[in-house]
């Protein structure tokens, strides 16, 4: 049987705790001796290095469709604070130190978020899907993840197709997601909107070097002990702009809940 967590037996403590948690969350950003992104730049550096799209609507979520609405809101509030930014060489992006206090001005909505394995409403929800797509288009680049967070399970099906393990979930004063500028160029963020998509490009003072490819090297599904999990490999091929040169690395490796039906067909391998 799973210990309960003190705020879920007095849930009038949780915003104590979430205050706690937030205070030594960036006290320990001071202190752990990173350089932190923070400088903006409105004209975009000359070259493009990557970019990418994704839906923000997804109506297979099972829930009012209002939640998703709210969450563009939310995405929109977050973006821009960190459209534009800057990542120096030696310098470290992380989600949380970027878009702080992006609702001072105007509120975050009621969003879905995962809380302890469930979907609920929660105030900022939604906003993983842009640091999805920001880790996505930070392993299209030479920087260097140094944190990130795979979703536990997963409760709704995926919008559009999409690779097993590309995820970063985010928790202000939990999880962050962090990527490091370890080359000696600097990187632009840069994210826009269309009516129905979110749009995230990486911009760079140089030319590019490398071409990045990710891939999935295996997934397979297990049922244990009445669940269903995904087992999944995340791979990347970096190639060589100007040799071709190849080489393949391991990503990482990723274990979630998938807490919707899979397609029909799907293989599942028992396990007790």
């Amino acid at each position: 049987m799973t210990r309960k967590k003190m705020t879920q037996i007095f849930p009038f403590l949780l915003p104590l705790r979430q205050k706690q948690r937030k205070l030594f969350f960036y006290l320990g950003m001071r202190l752990d001796k990173n350089t932190y992104a923070e400088r903006k730049q409105a004209r975009p550096l000359s070259c493009q290095v990557c970019k990418t799209e994704a839906l923000m609507i997804n109506e297979g979520s099972g829930f009012p469709l209002k939640y998703q609405y709210n969450k563009v809101h939310n995405l929109k509030l977050a973006a821009k604070k960190i459209d534009g930014l800057l990542i120096r060489p030696g310098e470290t992006f992380s989600f949380w130190k970027a878009a702080k206090d992006a609702d001072r001005d105007a509120p975050y909505l009621d969003g879905l978020s995962l809380v302890n394995g469930k979907i609920q409403a929660e105030y900022g929800g939604g906003l993983c899907q842009l640091s999805n797509l920001l880790y996505y288009l930070f392993l299209h680049t030479p920087l260097t993840i140094t944190e990130r967070h795979g979703h536990g399970t997963e409760a709704i099906p995926p919008a559009e197709e999409t690779l097993s393990g590309m995820d970063a979930t985010v928790a202000e004063g939990w999880l962050d997601l962090k990527a490091k500028n370890e080359t000696a160029h600097t990187f632009q963020i840069e994210i826009r909107f269309t009516e129905e998509k979110i749009l995230g490009r990486i911009l760079s003072d140089s030319p590019k070097q490398f071409d990045f490819h990710l891939y999935n090297a295996q997934v397979r599904y297990t049922r244990e002990n009445g669940k269903i999990y995904e087992y999944s490999r995340l791979c990347r091929k970096r190639i060589s702009c100007s040799t071709g040169e190849e080489k393949d690395e391991i990503l990482c490796d990723n274990r979630c809940i998938i807490a919707y039906p899979l397609p029909a067909g799907t293989e599942i391998e028992e396990r007790g």
